[in-house]
């Protein structure tokens, strides 16, 4: 194959976008996608009634109930495909099926409610697959510093901890730039790691 048939060959990677319920994770795919997100919103019924926490997110009405799927090009020669977790844990057996192929996953926080996201960072680890946590700032504004967000996850400090505003295409992209960078590093150091 020649240098200029290989230059033009299109990488596509999955990547999965968890964290807790209400925290953004719809939002974050349906502002970066350039196709018409696949969603699996249901109205939430009397059923969700003192299982799924409404307090912290008031105006919510639907929710994910399987997934969120997206797709962006990061430029020509790479497309990115999205995968969004539900957030309630009953519907977690869902997550190794999405997860499979995956190369990394960004973990949405919503610093109000963090205890939400340790299940799903406690699942990635479990897995060893790539994450970084993504900072959701409701309102616009950073209410912590990133390195207090790490410290309060108790995350190793090569996980990295960006801000975001998951209603803002360009914000989500450098999230999921950011992912995919960090995840290439990591593959590059496993590489020349001495064995």
């Amino acid at each position: 194959m020649s240098h200029r048939q290989m230059a033009g060959r299109v990488t596509s990677a999955k990547i999965v976008i968890a964290g807790g319920f209400g925290v953004g994770k719809t939002t974050l795919v349906g502002s970066v996608s350039e196709i018409t997100p696949l969603t699996t919103e249901a109205i939430m019924t009397s059923a969700g009634v003192g299982v799924d926490d409404t307090r912290q997110v008031p105006g919510k009405t639907t929710t994910t109930v399987a997934m969120d799927f997206g797709r962006i090009s990061i430029d020509r020669d790479l497309i990115l495909y999205l995968f969004g977790t539900p957030g309630q844990t009953r519907f977690w057996f869902m997550w190794d099926e999405l997860v499979r192929g995956a190369i990394g996953a960004v973990v949405l926080v919503d610093t109000r409610r963090l205890a939400d996201c340790f299940a799903a960072i406690d699942f990635f680890e479990h897995r060893r697959l790539p994450y970084l946590v993504a900072i959701n700032c409701f309102d616009g504004m950073q209410y912590h510093d990133p390195q207090d967000v790490r410290e309060a996850l108790a995350i190793s400090n090569e996980v990295p901890v960006v801000a975001c505003d998951a209603r803002n295409r360009e914000s989500t992209k450098h999230v999921l730039i950011s992912l995919v960078e960090y995840v290439l590093t990591m593959r590059r150091s496993r590489a020349v790691a001495p064995a």
